[in-house]
Order: C-alpha cells, then sequence, then structure tokens
C-alpha cells in the first residue's frame, strides 16, 4: 500500500446546515465514486426531508444496480451521502452521532492494524510501537506463509507485548479449511482474542464454520459483505462470533446499523473494519461493540492527519465528544496541501500534491 485517500462529501441543507463526513481509501477508483455522488446519488435526493434518512438511503440504492460496475463503487458513493446526512441530523439535534445512534457509552478502546511481513524493525519493534502509543491492542496479519511459520510470528507477537495486549489474527481469506484450524491449534495458548477471515473467498461462510467449531476459535468477518443481507447469512451459517461490516464500504451507517441488529439477536458482538473516525460512533452506541480499527501514522495519515481535534488516547480509549454529529474537526490546510479534484466526466481537474 503506497497511497491513502478519502472522500469529503458534505450535504447542504435548506436551513443552512451542513453535514460533512470523509469516507474511502481506494484511490483508483475515487473517480468514479466522485461521479456517481454528482451525477447519480445528487439527483435522486434534492429537496428531500434529510431527517428522512430511510427514504434517502432508498431513494440512492439504484447506483448499486449496475451489474457491470464494480459494486463498491455504488456501494461507497451511497456511504459518503449517508455518513454526511447523518452529520447534519446530530447538527440539526445537537446531539452526537454516539449518543443519536444508541449512547450506549462515550468511550471506545483503540487497535492498530500492523504485523505487516515488511515492517521495519520486525515484530518485536512494531509491537513496541503500539504500547508505546498507549494501544488497546492490534490485529497482527497472519495467512501468507504456512501455518507454522505464522503461528511463530504470532507467538513472538504475544511475547513482546506481555497478557494485558490484546491480539488479533487476520488472515485475509489466506488459508483453506485445514490450514487456518492448524494455526488456531497452535496458538490455542497465545490467548488469540478472534481469528479474522481465516479461509478463502469461495465457500468461507461453511469455512469459516468449521474452522470455529473444529479450531475452537472466535471467528470474525463482515468487511467482504457487500449487505446486510451477506453478514445475516455468517449469523445464520454459524460462521462467526464477531462482525467487522464496514459501513464506509457498503453503504453508510444507516446499513450497518441494521447489521447491528441483528447481530445482537445472533449474541454476535460488532466490530468496524478502520475508518475508526465513523467506527468510533457506531461502536460506542450499541451493546455488542468492540474496538475503534486504525493504523500508524505511516499507513493510515488520513485518520492522523485529516481530523484537527483527533482525541488523544487514554489508557488504550479514545472519549467522543458530545459535539454535535460526527463531532470531527477537518483540517482545511491538510485537505488543500493533498487535494486532488476531477470533472464532470472523472478525469483530474487539478491537483495540490
Amino acid at each position: 500500500m503506497t497511497h491513502r485517500s478519502t472522500i469529503v462529501t458534505r450535504v447542504h441543507l435548506s436551513n443552512g446546515v451542513v453535514g460533512e463526513a470523509f469516507v474511502g481509501d481506494e484511490d483508483d477508483t475515487n473517480a468514479a465514486i466522485e461521479q456517481v455522488i454528482h451525477t447519480e446519488c445528487f439527483p435522486k435526493i434534492e429537496g428531500q426531508d434529510a431527517l428522512a434518512v430511510q427514504r434517502v438511503w432508498q431513494l440512492m440504492r439504484p447506483v448499486t444496480f449496475n451489474i457491470l460496475r464494480d459494486r463498491r463503487i455504488g456501494l461507497v458513493a451511497m456511504a459518503c451521502v449517508d455518513t454526511a446526512l447523518w452529520d447534519a441530523i446530530g447538527k440539526i439535534h445537537n446531539q452526537p452521532l454516539w449518543k443519536l445512534w444508541g449512547g450506549y457509552r462515550d468511550t471506545i478502546p483503540m487497535i492498530w492494524t500492523g504485523g505487516y511481513y515488511d515492517e521495519p524493525g520486525g515484530i518485536d519493534a512494531e509491537l513496541k510501537r503500539a504500547k508505546d502509543a498507549g494501544l488497546h491492542g492490534m490485529k497482527f496479519k497472519v495467512g501468507a506463509l504456512s501455518p507454522d511459520e505464522d503461528a511463530a510470528r504470532f507467538k513472538s507477537a504475544r511475547k513482546a507485548v506481555g497478557d494485558d495486549f490484546v491480539l488479533v489474527a487476520d488472515a485475509n481469506q489466506g488459508w483453506n479449511p485445514e490450514q487456518a484450524i492448524r494455526f488456531a491449534r497452535l496458538v490455542a495458548d497465545d490467548d488469540l482474542y478472534y481469528f479474522e477471515e481465516p479461509v478463502r473467498w469461495d465457500n468461507d461462510h461453511r469455512g469459516m464454520r468449521d474452522v470455529r467449531y473444529r479450531g475452537n476459535v472466535r471467528i470474525c468477518a463482515g468487511q467482504s459483505e457487500y449487505s446486510a443481507g451477506g453478514c445475516r447469512d455468517l449469523m445464520v451459517a454459524g460462521a462467526v462470533d464477531f462482525c467487522n461490516f464496514d459501513g464506509s464500504w457498503s453503504g453508510g451507517p444507516t446499513e450497518w446499523l441494521r447489521v447491528a441488529a441483528m447481530a445482537l439477536t445472533f449474541d454476535v458482538t460488532m466490530s468496524h473494519h478502520e475508518e475508526a473516525h465513523i467506527g468510533a460512533h457506531l461502536l460506542a452506541a450499541i451493546p455488542n461493540g468492540t474496538f475503534a480499527d486504525t493504523m500508524h501514522v505511516d499507513r493510515d495519515p488520513i485518520w492522523h492527519g485529516l481530523i484537527a481535534n483527533r482525541p488523544d488516547l487514554d489508557g488504550g480509549r479514545i472519549t467522543l465528544s458530545d459535539r454535535p454529529g460526527l463531532g470531527w474537526e477537518l483540517d482545511e490546510d491538510f485537505i488543500e496541501k493533498y487535494r486532488v479534484a476531477y470533472d464532470e466526466n472523472g478525469q483530474l481537474a487539478g491537483s495540490a500534491r
């Protein structure tokens, strides 16, 4: 990963309220996403009641129906508008979204995604950086080597951080079920919090179910699903203990909250794949939430650089403010420095980089 990017979306209401959000990290599709926002989403929702968020969401839904286009383009376009609209709704009611969405708590633990094979200084150095930064835990990458080799790496990570640090293993769909089961058994005594996307995509619901039962390990998945219906099927199949559905990839907070409600009835705990500025509000709002997920500044400069009032970590947790909506102040100097603009045809029109 050499680039990170996001789309800053602003929704202007007739009463002067402006909803603002940033969503997405796919640099090669952002031009197409921005074009869908302007040419497909906006014409369908212009003039609608901003508080009728379910109606607005359904009006935008046809942007996902084109089977000849990458489905994520329409879904992320919806998420851009849906998230900005929720920010506006929070401002209308003068309430933060973590409270408007349920208000279960105002603090949330924070983890980093890490454990990459190319990390400078190796495992010990990376884990030390995470502990020194005050993190609650780390999502640790496995799945590119053999189960035995990655189990040895995971054991080294556990030894480096001790017992009071959450370690998750994320295979990114790297293994077949037998390999994933072997890894789970090899690290059975190393306090693996959960095992994310352990098996390849082609039969993953059944495969994760088998790893869950035969490996005696808690399973997490959901970021690769496109809809609440896909997450429902994971739960019905008995494939997951944790669901890390990504609202910023798959239609926005409106769809994520549907998944969270279903998950509660299945005794499934919710996570959120990256996008901590949105995930923290969603996870703090519900009783079955886990932790917000981001990365070291070198891997996620958006979270660390775009938010001017990013909260400090305290005991591995961040505290969300009572500012209305998402409550984030975007650093306009950061935006101007890295801004890329496209014309109506999706061609690069200007860049500050």
